[in-house]
């Protein structure tokens, strides 16, 4: 009889602690970011880079510039030749002008000659040369007009090299895509910038993204814009912030061993994302936890 007496509260107090625990995570992994790997447009040797790993930076901040001096003096020297164009232009202009004077007092003389020709009072050879003198005056004209044409394409050809210029000195500039936070620098002031090689690694981290793994037998639980309970480790215990799934992978890969899955004779699982508003707790890199 004390036996049963005294095994009753052993009992009562292991039912009672099996209550007050908490619910099992359904999943688990690591909290991570989405970077984006930012690059010069140009090459050349950065002469300003004003950024550091933890740094906050702004969208569409200039935070870096590629030496341009070879592009300005190219601009420089293009403003000059198309100066010296549009010289030549108001010149042939000026020549247009003359020979039409020209042209205009020939023909009044040639109808001046035609009459006294008509009263015989001037000769044939008198209205033939004023006639070839138009003619040649009209020719020279017309090959000005060729010259002008061909001095305005080299003008507009001359607008677009500068607008190519003024392009490359823009993308000379290096501009923070995103707001959010350096995680790495690649590059260092005076070093050679190359398009496609990376300057360095921003990321928002005003949300942050758990990437845990789920087993197959799971899957019919979850899918993308389910809300969910995400859980991290804090000093005094655990805490807890809503997230929803936004990506869940559509093949199966073996379980990753950082990873203990609520099943652990499970060898394949899938990954899936969760999407958490980061309050400044969350770290990459920090373990999180997932009730479905």
């Amino acid at each position: 009889m004390k036996r049963i007496i005294i095994c009753i509260p052993l009992l009562l107090i292991f039912m009672i602690g099996c209550d007050s625990g908490e619910k099992i995570s359904d999943a688990y992994g690591n909290f991570e970011a989405d970077p984006v790997m930012v690059s010069s447009q140009a090459k050349g040797m950065l002469i300003s880079l004003a950024l550091e790993e933890g740094m906050r930076l702004k969208e569409n901040e200039i935070v870096g510039v590629v030496d341009t001096t070879l592009l300005h003096l190219k601009k420089a020297q293009l403003i000059a030749a198309k100066r010296t164009a549009t010289t030549k232009v108001k010149t042939i202009n000026a020549q247009l002008a003359a020979q039409q004077v020209q042209i205009d007092n020939l023909q009044r003389e040639y109808q001046r000659v035609q009459n006294l020709l008509e009263g015989g009072a001037a000769t044939k050879k008198q209205i033939d040369d004023i006639s070839g003198n138009i003619a040649l005056l009209k020719a020279q004209k017309a090959s000005l007009e060729t010259r002008k044409s061909t001095i305005y394409a080299e003008l507009k050809s001359f607008d677009i090299q500068l607008m190519q210029i003024s392009d490359q000195i823009e993308k000379s500039k290096i501009l923070n895509p995103i707001t959010g936070i350096v995680l790495q620098k690649y590059k260092r002031y005076g070093e050679t910038a190359v398009p496609g090689q990376i300057v360095y690694k921003i990321a928002n981290m005003d949300h942050l993204f758990l990437r845990a793994y789920i087993s197959g037998d799971q899957l019919s639980k979850v899918h993308t814009g389910q809300e969910v309970t995400v859980r991290y480790d804090i000093e005094n215990g655990v805490a807890e912030l809503p997230g929803i799934i936004t990506w869940i992978a559509a093949n199966a890969e073996f379980t990753p061993k950082v990873i203990q899955t609520r099943e652990e004779r499970v060898n394949l699982v899938y990954a899936i994302k969760i999407k958490v508003e980061n309050d400044g707790s969350l770290k990459i890199g920090m373990p999180g936890e997932v009730v479905l």
